[in-house]
């Protein structure tokens, strides 16, 4: 064979590929998507979750079937969902949370194990006592927890929210008494319940409650007051300059396919942008500020950077120290 035939043949076989790959990514997805929430049903993140899959489905052809699998602050579903399905019928969320479980837990994966599709938004922290407590204000519990250090039972759904009670904690020179739930939804049931006297979930999922006189939100971690609840402080506005929250991306495999991953992540950025959606989720309580994968991955890497020393000096790095 002379060079020019060599040189035609290569040039075809480059074509064909291409053109296969093109028709590969065309055909994605071929299924139903799985989008696991590592999280117990009935929370904020599930609640918004079920939403993005909703409207997702439409925008890919296929379902997008939400999977909740609770357990071990999300380490395992996360771990399972990193080490799996590399086709793109396989994706999860990340919260914030997820990078204090990097430091926490041996079995957590890390944050270079995934390819971060989009940025969904942020929900401020909330710190919210139980309506039998008689604790109305902030300055009420800091009265109580200064009489009576670590009598305060907090309900925390691990993750994001251990983060939250120990900036609370630091600012406010106080002791809480952490006491772990799997998931948001068993820490609101706590604080309703009175097996905790506080609670610190984010404030979308216990707004409900607050709105109806069973609990009383003390104050929110974000930067203005929340929408749905124009009533409650900022801490800073209090004097104590915390401003955290749950901040949610959707992510998979970090050699997820290419082709497949550039379709889900076009399809999860027109579900957030979206006008109708973004009502919809305002209406849920959901601030929503879509980010595309490459920026959303900055953001959580300079998240990582930001949190560490914090989770340092609260004791909370038990494995992967820097």
């Amino acid at each position: 064979m002379n060079f020019r035939s060599l040189a035609t043949t290569a040039l075809s076989v480059v074509a064909l590929s291409f053109s296969l790959s093109v028709a590969e990514a065309a055909d994605f997805p071929t299924k139903p998507v799985s989008l696991i929430v590592p999280w117990p049903a009935g929370g904020a993140t599930d609640i918004l979750m079920r939403m993005v899959a909703q409207k997702a489905s439409d925008e890919l052809g296929q379902p997008v079937v939400v999977v909740n699998q609770p357990g071990a602050g999300g380490s395992i579903a996360l771990r399972e969902v990193a080490e799996g399905d590399k086709s793109g019928h396989t994706i999860s969320m990340i919260a914030t949370g997820f990078i204090t479980e990097q430091y926490s837990s041996p079995n957590a994966p890390t944050l270079d194990q995934f390819k971060v599709l989009a940025f969904a938004g942020t929900d401020p922290t909330a710190l919210a006592a139980g309506s039998g407590t008689g604790i109305k204000t902030l300055d009420d519990l800091l009265k109580r927890a200064k009489e009576k250090p670590g009598e305060l039972r907090n309900a925390s759904p691990g993750g994001t929210s251990v983060v939250a009670v120990a900036l609370i904690e630091s600012q406010l020179g106080i002791k809480l008494t952490s006491v772990p739930y799997a998931g948001t939804a068993p820490v609101v049931q706590a604080v309703l319940a009175g097996e905790t006297q506080t609670a610190s979930p984010t404030i979308t999922d216990i707004v409900g409650q607050h709105q109806a006189g069973d609990v009383t939100v003390l104050a929110v971690a974000g930067s203005e007051r929340h929408f749905m609840a124009p009533d409650v402080p900022t801490f800073t506005e209090l004097g104590y300059p915390i401003v955290y929250g749950t901040m949610r991306a959707l992510v998979a495999p970090a050699d997820v396919d290419p082709a497949a991953a550039e379709i889900l992540e076009a399809a999860l950025l027109k579900t957030l942008n979206d006008s109708a959606f973004q009502e919809l989720a305002k209406d849920a309580g959901f601030s929503i500020s879509p980010m595309a994968g490459e920026e959303a991955t900055t953001f959580f890497q300079n998240m990582d950077t930001e949190l560490y020393p914090i989770l340092l000096e609260g004791g909370l790095v038990k494995v992967r120290q820097k």
